[in-house]
């Protein structure tokens, strides 16, 4: 397509498809295929085929463009999903060439003045949430209203309620997590988490099923957390490892690093048995640089799924709202069978066993 404007045809040749698939790509995705969609928009992108936007805005009154509200960072390595997320929605949006207009928010009531700011001063298509919490009113302000917006985390607390969302489902995350260490032999698996909020809910409820459904039926070991802390994991999980336990099940890698860091303690005092049996969740950057077992979310899924479901209702073809439970996988590492070397002291680097 070298030295002409890459037109309708030009990519539909390109792709093996019709003008009519790549048109329905551009203006209605629902009605195509995945792997079809795929193939059409990575033509598009090769070819450099951009739209006459004005005109398609005049005749779909449509602007284009998704708000998506910011918050603070935070201190837990967790934050790196969202992150990520973010990073992923922008690269999907802009395949269908859309924009992710973002704004900053404190909270709940913040991000409410924030979606009413942007419906009066701006023409904004609809919305993507994340941090989803129980009772949440921001899907209420906007289902009361009818604007399309979709969530990334399921409706906690309201089992009634019919707004799309995707979500990674924690519980099987956890599952598996704690099969895996019942494999390896540990007897007393432990679970940290958090003090609050939907996500850490499920994710108990996934080391606590696979528990009982191996038959290890003991009173349940388990210390909760307020927040996404590392300082607070590091003390919770002393406690832990003074009841007995012989690993440790997080809800997150940065409380999955609390509990390294006191292993890795206990270990060089000679006050704890190697190996330890540690697993995180979120597969972060740090994780995976410290040998950290963790349960990887698949978050460039999840951001296609949360486009999509938006673009399904944009469409007006009346497709029931997206309700998606997407399934992480364990990624199993070193830490999985925690020891010290015997070159390392109590502040050295902790290596592992495989």
């Amino acid at each position: 397509m070298e030295g002409k404007r890459p037109t309708l045809a030009s990519v539909a040749a390109a792709a093996g498809v019709s003008r009519q698939t790549v048109s329905n790509v551009l203006n209605a995705p629902d009605l195509v295929l995945p792997d079809t969609r795929r193939r059409v928009l990575d033509a598009i992108e090769e070819s450099g085929y951009r739209r006459n936007l004005a005109a398609r805005q005049l005749r779909t009154r449509r602007s284009n463009q998704i708000g998506l509200a910011v918050r603070p960072a935070g201190d837990g390595a967790s934050r790196q999903v969202l992150d990520e997320f973010l990073h992923r929605l922008v690269q999907e949006a802009q395949h269908l060439e859309y924009r992710v207009v973002m704004f900053a928010v404190e909270d709940d009531a913040a991000e409410i003045e924030g979606f009413a700011s942007l419906m009066a001063t701006s023409d904004i298509d609809g919305f993507v949430l994340t941090d989803t919490n129980d009772d949440d009113p921001r899907t209420d302000w906007l289902s009361e209203r009818n604007v399309p917006f979709v969530a990334f985390g399921r409706p906690w607390g309201d089992d009634d309620a019919t707004h799309a969302w995707i979500d990674v489902d924690g519980a099987a995350g956890e599952r598996e997590a704690t099969e895996h260490l019942v494999d390896l032999g540990y007897q007393r698996i432990a679970f940290l988490g958090w003090a609050e909020g939907g996500s850490g809910r499920d994710r108990r409820s996934g080391w606590l099923e696979a528990l009982q459904a191996r038959g290890m039926t003991g009173e349940p070991l388990e210390r909760a957390v307020v927040g996404d802390s590392t300082a607070g994991a590091t003390l919770a999980s002393r406690e832990l490892f003074d009841a007995g336990a012989d690993a440790v099940v997080c809800a997150s890698d940065a409380l999955a690093i609390g509990a390294l860091v006191t292993a890795r303690e206990r270990l060089a005092r000679g006050t704890l048995r190697a190996p330890i049996g540690l697993v995180g969740f979120d597969d972060s950057p740090v994780a995976q640089a410290l040998g950290l077992s963790s349960v990887s979310q698949p978050i460039q899924t999840v951001a296609q799924l949360a486009i999509r479901s938006l673009l399904d209702q944009l469409s007006g073809a009346g497709a029931p709202a997206m309700h998606e439970l997407v399934a992480p996988s364990l990624r199993a590492r070193s830490s999985s069978r925690f020891r010290l070397d015997d070159s390392d002291d109590a502040e050295s680097a902790a290596v592992v066993d495989t």
